[in-house]
């Protein structure tokens, strides 16, 4: 973990809990992690997500990779150790709107078991939801998908520590929600999430 640098400092509380929050928007906060390859989809299904969620009336936000890389995490590269510093900064984030009861959509390739684990461990601290998304896509359909020509790019030798080209993917071992892109139409995999909310009580009375 971090270490905490800053010292003479406390968590201050208000008189505002959770539970108040959630009865006033009537839904629980929590954090789906979309997790795959580039070019996988993960920001697609989220997107369709975020409007089937609003549609039915229910508060979201979507944290993006590329988004935030343009703002809190300029300063970040694709090193390993870049890599896990723009996952921690982002759980920490994720984990503050699932606080305020907003379900909070973070789509980021987060190619390693270490720092997504981390992010779970992050939300288990505070008493939060952490629902990991495998959005699975094979490599080569991945490629032949290149939306950003970025693969391309990787193959040249123009763009270096790519995911799945010359750094890894550690794919989930349990995700909660598994979605197998390359087989599945976007409405299924918009429907597999609700679903699996609506299940698990975080949308509440329907």
């Amino acid at each position: 973990m971090t270490k905490q640098v800053a010292t003479n400092v406390q968590w201050h509380h208000g008189d505002i809990t959770r539970e108040d929050r959630t009865r006033l928007i009537k839904q629980r906060g929590a954090t789906l992690w979309f997790t795959g390859l580039s070019g996988s989809g993960k920001s697609t299904v989220a997107v369709a997500l975020e409007q089937k969620l609003y549609e039915m009336g229910h508060l979201s936000y979507r944290l993006d990779g590329d988004n935030i890389r343009l703002g809190i995490n300029k300063n970040l590269g694709f090193s390993a150790e870049d890599r896990a510093e723009n996952i921690r900064r982002i759980g920490e984030i994720a984990k503050l709107f699932a606080d305020t009861g907003v379900i909070t959509l973070s789509s980021f390739i987060s190619p390693y078991r270490q720092d997504r684990d981390r992010v779970r461990e992050i939300h288990a601290a505070s008493d939060l939801t952490f629902i990991e998304v495998f959005v699975d896509c094979p490599l080569e359909e991945a490629e032949r998908r290149d939306p950003k020509g970025l693969y391309k790019k990787a193959r040249s030798g123009e763009i270096k520590n790519f995911t799945g080209i010359d750094d890894p993917y550690e794919a989930p071992l349990k995700p909660e929600i598994h979605l197998y892109t390359a087989e599945m139409s976007l409405e299924d995999e918009v429907n597999t999430v609700i679903e699996y909310l609506q299940s698990n009580g975080y949308l509440g009375e329907q």
